[in-house]
C-alpha cells in the first residue's frame, strides 16, 4: 500500500473522530484496560462470574502487538475496542469486541472507531480485518455491510455457546463473520463517507427467503433464484424480552436459510437498510 493511501486512510480516521467529538487514543495502561473492562460489563450488564475481558488479558493483547483503543469524552472513557491478529501471518486483525457507552448515541463513534482501528491496522501493514456480529440486529448488519462496506465471511452457528451477559443470555449465539478487505474500493469509499447503497427495489426477480408475517413472526419463502432476500426484524432486541418463542423462530429461520445458502457457497452482496440481506447465488466466494 502507498504511503498517500496510509495518509488517506488516517485522514479518514480524524475526520470521523473529529465529527464523533471523541479523542481516540491506543491504550496501553493496565489503569487504562480496567476502565476498558468496567465499561463493557456496564454496557452488556455482564455476571460476575465471566467477565468477556479482563484488564490483565488487554495488556497481554497489547503486549503481543494487538489492538486496544479507546474513545474519550469529557466524563472519560465512552467506547473501546480491541482486536488480535490471526493467520496468514498477522496479515489479518481480528476485531473481538467494540463498545460504547448509551451517552455517545448518535455520535458517530462506532464509525470513527473502526476507522481508527482500519488506519492502524494498515500501518501495521494487515490488509483484512474480521468481526462477528449478530445477523438478527438490523442495526448492525447496516452498519457493517452498508455503511462500512464489510462482505461476509461464513456463518458461525452457536459460537459462542451460553454467554453471561443481559443482552444475550438464554439466546443461541449465532454469528456473522464480517470481513474487511481494507484497501477494496468499495471499503476506500466508504471510509471517504461514500457508501454504495443497495436497494431491493432495483432487484425485481429477487425471491423473498424469509420475511415477517403479521404476527412479527418469520414466514419461510424460496431460496430458488439467483437473488435471494433474507429479512430480519426490526427490533430483535425488544421480541427477546416481549416475545422470547417468536425471537427464537427467528433464530432457527435465519439459520435455515442464511445459514445454508452459505454453506452452499452463496456471497452476501450487501444489505438493504430496510431490513433485507441480499443474496448471489450465481457467485462463489
Amino acid at each position: 500500500m502507498t504511503a498517500d493511501a496510509h495518509r488517506q486512510a488516517d485522514r479518514d480516521a480524524e475526520a470521523a473522530a473529529s465529527r464523533s467529538g471523541l479523542g481516540i487514543r491506543l491504550l496501553d495502561r493496565i489503569e487504562d484496560h480496567a476502565e476498558v473492562r468496567a465499561l463493557i460489563e456496564e454496557v452488556w450488564r455482564t455476571g460476575e462470574r465471566n467477565p468477556p475481558v479482563t484488564a490483565d488479558m488487554l495488556s497481554a493483547i497489547r503486549t503481543a502487538g494487538g489492538y486496544v483503543s479507546g474513545a474519550f469524552d469529557d466524563r472519560g472513557l465512552a467506547a473501546a475496542c480491541l482486536g488480535f491478529f490471526g493467520p496468514p501471518a498477522g496479515r489479518r486483525l481480528h476485531s473481538h469486541i467494540a463498545v460504547a457507552h448509551p451517552r455517545t448515541r448518535g455520535s458517530g463513534i462506532g464509525t470513527a472507531l473502526k476507522l481508527h482501528q482500519r488506519a492502524w491496522a494498515l500501518h501495521q501493514g494487515a490488509r483484512t480485518i474480521t468481526w462477528t456480529f449478530d445477523p438478527l440486529i438490523r442495526r448492525n448488519a447496516w452498519f457493517n455491510l452498508g455503511k462500512l462496506a464489510a462482505g461476509v465471511g461464513g456463518y458461525l452457528p452457536d459460537l459462542y455457546g451460553t454467554m453471561d451477559d443481559a443482552i444475550n443470555r438464554d439466546d443461541i449465539t449465532d454469528r456473522v463473520l464480517a470481513r474487511w478487505p481494507l484497501t477494496d474500493p468499495a471499503v476506500t469509499a466508504a471510509a471517504a463517507g461514500r457508501p454504495s447503497v443497495l436497494r431491493i427495489s432495483d432487484l425485481p426477480d429477487a425471491v423473498i427467503a424469509v420475511s415477517e408475517g403479521a404476527d412479527g413472526r418469520p414466514v419461510l419463502g424460496t431460496t430458488d433464484a439467483p437473488t435471494v432476500l433474507v429479512g430480519v426484524p426490526a427490533d430483535i432486541e425488544s421480541l427477546r424480552e416481549t416475545d422470547p418463542a417468536a425471537s427464537a423462530a427467528w433464530r432457527l429461520a435465519i439459520r435455515q436459510t442464511l445459514g445454508v445458502l452459505l454453506a452452499e457457497g452463496a456471497v452476501v452482496r450487501g444489505f438493504d437498510r430496510d431490513g433485507w440481506y441480499i443474496i448471489d447465488r450465481t457467485e462463489k466466494p
